[in-house]
């Protein structure tokens, strides 16, 4: 039997107010800390670190912008700027990209990280993984880190005050989780306990979403915590990473296939990974030639989580443009996960069969 290498976070922390914890948490882990994250996570961020981290041994000896994208320049950049100023410990805030940037930096400089997600799009806070970008943001790889962050504070509080489009692209990233699970669940013959695990936590996912999704989508138009949008935050944060964490090999199919796709056009590459994921899953079950019933219903669950049903809801589009989107979806590595090959053909129809139920159910 071959070794198998589960990382699991030391200590996820979630609920309303629990940033407040934080210099605790750190006490425990380090006194020289660097701050890095996105532009707006590190301005309504900045101030309550450093309250918070009063009174304790620890000190900020330096906040940084993470780069824009979680590239190797900027992983290498950050790196040394630990080095030069000692920190033995990283407060990596923000959304995706910038927690993937301040994982990826935490394990080149061998220094714990705490991760602080300031919206709910994606499981970065929790998982061993960072994905690469070029600088020109286009997708470079999947890069497995050696080490899962010390710490994950996931404050409701604080999620609840970011704009919508951010939880429901955690909402579209995460129903991925079990459509993707299950469409290429076929290939585990013998289905182990790891890989049950996995597809157990991706079913979570989805129950979850499909009960309290629209409840907490509507406490974030509000900008309100909420019972719903608690669960919400498990699933998005915590199920899917342990589904993510606990996969054995594969866990990806057309829905990511598809996102890798949009990145290769201008008008579409920043529109925000779950959404353009989101869009993809119902693609998906077009593809698997899943009945009118069944999607329809993850349309309708897909629009209760405000997440886009259509093309032209991301962006107007030129035929070349498409046309483009779709032969690099075909030729991304997670569309060959696949059970049945995919044609250019079947994915445009995809597209179009989404959009006609979408507009027949008036959404």
């Amino acid at each position: 039997m071959h070794a198998q290498n589960i990382i699991f976070p030391a200590q996820v922390l979630r609920g309303p107010g629990v940033l407040a914890q934080l210099g605790e948490i750190c006490s425990l882990l380090g006194k020289r800390a660097l701050v890095i994250g996105g532009h707006q996570a590190l301005a309504a961020l900045g101030d309550k670190i450093n309250h918070y981290l009063e009174g304790t041994p620890v000190s900020v000896v330096g906040t940084e912008w993470f780069g824009g994208e979680s590239s190797e320049g900027n992983i290498l950049r950050l790196a040394e700027r630990v080095k030069t100023l000692s920190a033995d410990l990283i407060l990596s805030v923000g959304g995706g990209k910038s927690l993937d940037t301040g994982k990826a930096v935490g394990a080149a400089a061998q220094v714990p990280v705490v991760t602080i997600p300031t919206v709910a799009a994606t499981c970065a806070a929790v998982t061993p993984l960072t994905i690469r970008y070029f600088d020109d943001g286009h997708f470079r790889d999947l890069f497995p880190l050696p080490q899962a962050p010390a710490s994950v504070i996931i404050d409701s509080e604080l999620l609840s005050k970011a704009p919508l489009r951010w939880l429901a692209a955690g909402l579209g990233d995460t129903l991925a989780k079990w459509y993707e699970f299950r469409a290429i669940s076929n290939h585990h013959a013998a289905l182990s306990g790891v890989a049950r695990s996995s597809s157990a936590n991706s079913r979570i996912c989805y129950d979850l979403i499909a009960f309290y999704g629209g409840a907490a989508c509507d406490a974030v138009r509000e900008g309100k915590t909420s019972a719903e949008l608690d669960q919400v935050l498990d699933a998005i944060f915590m199920f899917a990473g342990l589904t993510s964490l606990m996969s054995s090999g594969a866990h990806a199919a057309a829905s990511h296939a598809i996102y890798e796709g949009f990145t290769v056009c201008d008008k579409t590459r920043e529109f925000g990974h779950g959404l353009l994921v989101g869009l993809g899953n119902l693609c998906l079950l077009a593809l698997e030639n899943r009945s009118d019933d069944e999607l329809r219903e993850a349309i309708l669950l897909s629009h209760a989580c405000a997440v886009p049903l259509r093309l032209r809801e991301i962006a107007e589009l030129s035929d070349e443009e498409l046309e483009s989107i779709v032969q690099a979806s075909l030729h991304a590595p997670d569309m060959h996960n696949m059970p049945h090959p995919v044609s250019a053909e079947s994915l445009y129809a995809a597209f179009a069969r989404v959009e006609a139920m979408a507009d027949a159910l008036k959404l």
